[in-house]
């Protein structure tokens, strides 16, 4: 019999959020929607059995928007990606917040300084936002660049980090 996969959406500063979860915990699925269907086709589990309910990631969610903000960071969670994908969000992972990196750092950090492109690209295919903070990341000279769920959502999670690229300040 499979088990199914367990959708939560939960208000947030930023909007709705959803996040799905395996039957092990693990994260597999999150951004700041208020569709579970659209999260599901974007993250390539169609056809998954997914049902509402309460996910245990949904108190890192809360710690995160009441201050702790490497909360996301212990969470579980379940990519499906190439070597070099999985390279780049485990460093993801590894950026506390706070601190940002650019396409260019990120790619040097994971033994590609060549590969930003490849880098920009493995943070657009991020299944599980806030629990891989992609919106860390800022182009070359701290410029905002583009995020799955919105520049909005990206700018109110970089100042609530204190991590604002400088080119925003005005």
């Amino acid at each position: 019999m499979i088990q199914p996969l367990v959708s939560q959406m939960m208000s947030t500063p930023d909007g709705p959020f959803v996040m799905i979860e395996d039957t092990a915990g693990a994260v597999i699925a999150a951004g700041w929607t208020d569709d579970v269907a659209a999260l599901v086709s974007r993250s390539g589990i169609g056809g998954a059995l997914v049902v509402p309910g309460v996910c245990d990631a949904a108190a890192a969610v809360e710690a995160y928007y009441s201050g702790a903000l490497d909360a996301p960071l212990a969470v579980p969670v379940v990519t499906a990606g190439t070597a070099f994908q999985q390279q780049v969000w485990g460093a993801l992972r590894a950026i506390p917040a706070g601190q940002s990196r650019t396409y260019g750092e990120l790619a040097a950090s994971v033994g590609s300084p060549a590969a930003v492109r490849a880098v920009g690209s493995a943070c657009a295919r991020n299944r599980v936002a806030l629990f891989v903070p992609c919106h860390r990341i800022v182009g070359a000279g701290g410029s905002l660049t583009g995020f799955a769920w919105g520049m909005d959502v990206k700018r109110r999670l970089l100042e609530r980090e204190g991590v604002l690229p400088s080119v925003l300040m005005l």
